[in-house]
């Protein structure tokens, strides 16, 4: 229970970095634009920018998401196998009580004694 907790949270920050780092990342258009005078843009991550660095991060949080993924499907199926493996006793059934009620007869009277 406690490993399962441990994945599921680095597997819900893994995929909230996933989202972040391919939220930064520009598209191919954005590379056009800066081409024309835009070199600015680029001095933080040196010359040859972030698309590198971003993208190796990127795939190295999918890849992290990737094999958490597998590892809850795992805790799940070990899981839902103990639970089919679960043992639950039979209950004794009660025996059989006789009412203090008389049936009633075939011809649709009642057994009861009249007075």
């Amino acid at each position: 229970m406690v490993y399962e907790n441990l994945i599921l949270l680095i597997h819900v920050a893994l995929a909230i970095g996933v989202v972040v780092f391919v939220l930064l990342q520009r598209g191919k258009g954005a590379e056009a634009g800066a081409s024309f005078g835009g070199g600015a843009s680029q001095t933080v991550f040196g010359s040859s920018g972030s698309g590198n660095f971003l993208t190796r991060t990127t795939a190295i949080l999918v890849a992290g998401f990737f094999l958490t993924s597998m590892a809850l499907a795992y805790v799940a199926k070990q899981r839902a196998e103990d639970m089919n493996n679960i043992n639950v006793p039979v209950s004794e059934q009660a025996a059989p009580v006789e009412s203090d009620v008389p049936a009633s007869t075939d011809d649709g009277s009642s057994a009861l004694p009249t007075e």
